[in-house]
């Protein structure tokens, strides 16, 4: 993207006590599953198009954000299973009414100390014009997202 006051890009990390392996699972192989663990957030993704976990598949979300039930669809750009990375481009939706593109990449990686996992989101964006925030509300919910996913990824089976 090129510089302008339009693009932006925004970045969290939330520690989690799932091991990258599991947690990259979940959105690159297994989307139509995080529903079950945070309905009150995700409401369904399906497969559009192509194959779970490949590049080049095309899923639908449902999900609430904002208070508000929203949808997007979205391409998967890369899967990368030895960086434990997954990014999302999305191409319909309730998003591409306020940005040009929208691109959410995750990358999940072992804690420099201890067990768990570092979950690394970067939102990158491009609006359509200054009177759109940047999505610093949904970044939020994404962190939450990821916290959901991981408490039902330990909880004692």
């Amino acid at each position: 993207m090129a510089f302008s006051a339009l693009t932006g890009k925004l970045e969290a990390d939330v520690e989690i006590k799932a091991s990258p392996e599991q947690f990259h699972e979940m959105f690159a192989h297994k989307p139509h599953h995080v529903h079950h663990t945070c309905y009150d957030k995700i409401q369904g993704c399906d497969l559009h198009e192509g194959e779970w976990g490949k590049v080049g598949t095309i899923v639908h979300w449902s999900y609430v954000h904002d208070g508000k039930a929203k949808k997007a669809k979205e391409v998967v750009e890369a899967v990368d299973p030895d960086k434990n990375l997954v990014t999302f481009r999305v191409i319909e939706g309730d998003l591409m009414e306020e940005y040009k593109s929208f691109v959410i990449t995750i990358q999940v990686s072992p804690k420099s100390e201890g067990s768990g996992s570092l979950v690394h989101w970067t939102l990158e964006y491009e609006k359509m014009h200054d009177g759109i925030a940047h999505p610093e509300t949904l970044l939020q919910f994404v962190q939450d997202v990821s916290k959901d996913i991981d408490a039902h990824l330990t909880q004692a089976s």
